[in-house]
């Protein structure tokens, strides 16, 4: 059987890699970030399908089946993570974001294609306060155009990902299928930040690339904040910080504000912090390498978002931070990716 699958709010990819290394035949990607697209259009080793800069509002009205020249209900798997920076819980402001929007939207594509499966990824968030409303309300459209829905808070570190990283999984499956899939279990062995990223030399000391990994450079940190990691340990953080070296914003207790792993690094024998948008900066969490006294380089958040070490990323630094934060660890999208196929391949 062809498992043919379309990644939207595709990113950087991460979703796409997983599932195709999962033996799923990737027929399209799309994404509205211009430098996500060319990061897939610039990995020939790993992608030969199309990929578009679109937003998904430009795929409803029949345009993506039109696009992969499929008929609804003859694809297999419609994958995709929609911004998730409005569910937040590091978001400071209203509960309302317009990017909630797009979650709505991509249970607008599902009905349209009608996939025998669809998968949604989202951060924890989406079940609080300012996500379960739209969360409940995309389950409940699926349920009712035939669906049967399956979510599941998942921690990327029970299944072999070299991070703490705990986002909810949508699964659906369309009813003339079946109802009883289930998420693979965390049966998998920690990997840790040095079986990830302790091979790696350190990079340069003038910040220029290292000549055998173009994204392993390190950034030149201010006076202060050079004292600052050179005053923390594996795994602390800036409760670990003399009081002359705390920021005014951070002389309030931590139990009160939050916010207690910032300026801090991360632990050899631990698995990471979550990596986000801003991994590349050790004053945003514990992002400091373990024994040097530098934020972790893009090289080192890529593999510890088990991306493959030979992959490329388009854009600036900032750009290729919040790409690699925001994917989907493409390993653990190979494992959710290979459930559904066992599971479908039980049912036949």
């Amino acid at each position: 059987m062809r498992y043919t699958c379309v990644d939207s709010f595709s990113g950087a990819g991460g979703l796409s890699l997983g599932l195709s290394n999962a033996g799923y035949d990737i027929l399209l990607s799309f994404d509205f970030d211009k430098r996500c697209v060319e990061t897939l259009q610039n990995n020939p080793k790993y992608f030969s399908h199309r990929v578009l800069c679109e937003d998904i509002t430009n795929m409803l009205g029949g345009k993506m089946l039109k696009l992969i020249e499929c008929k609804q209900g003859d694809l297999f798997m419609l994958a995709g993570g929609p911004p998730c920076q409005g569910f937040s819980v590091q978001r400071i402001g209203e509960d309302s974001d317009e990017r909630n929007e797009l979650v709505l939207l991509y249970g607008k594509l599902i009905e349209e294609v009608r996939p025998l499966y669809f998968i949604m990824e989202n951060v924890s968030g989406i079940q609080g306060k300012r996500g379960s409303l739209i969360l409940n309300q995309l389950i409940d459209s699926m349920k009712s155009v035939g669906y049967h829905v399956h979510r599941q808070l998942i921690d990327a570190s029970e299944f072999g990902i070299p991070q703490r990283r705990k986002r909810i999984i949508v699964v659906g499956e369309r009813a003339d299928i079946g109802s009883n899939y289930l998420f693979p279990k965390p049966s998998y062995a920690k990997k840790t930040v040095r079986e990830t990223i302790g091979f790696l030399p350190p990079p340069p000391e003038d910040g220029k690339p290292h000549s055998d990994y173009p994204l392993h450079r390190r950034d030149k940190l201010s006076e202060i904040n050079l004292r600052r990691i050179k005053a923390v340990s594996q795994g602390q953080g800036r409760d670990f910080l003399p009081k002359e070296l705390l920021a005014d914003c951070h002389k309030v207790d931590s139990a009160i504000i939050g916010h207690r792993n910032v300026y801090g690094r991360m632990s050899w024998d631990e698995v990471a912090p979550t990596i986000t948008a801003r991994f590349d900066s050790f004053t945003r969490g514990l992002f400091g390498h373990p024994e040097q006294d530098r934020s972790i380089s893009l090289c080192e958040g890529a593999l510890l978002q088990t991306f493959p070490l030979d992959y490329t990323f388009k854009g600036n630094k900032i750009e290729i931070a919040r790409q690699i934060g925001n994917a989907v660890p493409p390993n653990l999208a190979q494992i959710i990716g290979e459930s559904i196929i066992e599971y479908h391949s039980g049912k036949r």
